[in-house]
């Protein structure tokens, strides 16, 4: 690994392509898009600062209907 002030570059690999499961990589697609919505992370923030209910999406999905 070479370091400099700007920029840190790694050694070529041989690898090509990584495969993952459909599962994970619409996990990582959502996960990106809530991330990059600034609204949505400022309320998530303020939930954290209140303290508010924190629930996972499938228990979301059920009690909404979806």
């Amino acid at each position: 690994m070479k370091v400099s002030n700007s920029a840190v570059t790694y050694r070529a690999h041989d690898a090509r392509w990584m495969t993952i499961s459909t599962d994970e990589y619409e996990s990582m697609r959502r996960t990106t898009e809530v991330r990059s919505d600034r609204d949505l992370m400022e309320q998530i923030e303020e939930g954290k600062r209140d303290s508010a209910k924190v629930i996972d999406f499938e228990e979301l999905a059920s009690e909404i209907g979806i």
